[in-house]
């Protein structure tokens, strides 16, 4: 009941985050689409994590090179997704308040897969790992 719970509030924080990216593009004052390349990297941040934790062995309670380069990949490609909307911007290709929508949208969207993983990346009956 609890996994229920989890999953219907990571959907609706996923739909908030899209509605926010949706404002950003297509309220009558800005009318541009440019900000939906920010889908991309929704896409890509989880990739380097997960193919990082399928080839890790998580016994070793020390560093481990690959799982830190998939950190490092996740974080630039998550700095890249709030930088894309504010070089936009700045080269006018979009208004500054579709920027705020899109990074306001951004940040809900990225703690929605924070949260995905954190409640279902354990090791448990429900993993992610099992789909």
């Amino acid at each position: 009941c609890a996994l229920v719970a989890a999953l219907i509030t990571l959907s609706f924080g996923g739909a908030v985050g899209l509605m926010f990216l949706m404002l950003g593009c297509a309220l009558p004052q800005y009318n541009k689409y440019w900000p939906l390349f920010v889908l991309f990297f929704y896409i890509l941040s989880p990739i380097p994590y997960c193919i990082a934790r399928r080839l890790v062995d998580d016994t070793d309670a020390t560093s481990n090179a690959c799982k830190e380069l998939a950190i490092f990949l996740t974080t630039g490609i998550v700095v890249s997704a709030f930088g894309l909307p504010i070089v936009f911007a700045r080269a006018e290709l979009i208004y500054w308040g579709a920027c705020a929508l899109v990074l306001t949208g951004n940040t809900v969207i990225f703690a929605t897969i924070l949260g995905f993983f954190l409640v279902f990346g354990s090791n448990d009956d429900f993993s992610w790992q099992q789909w």
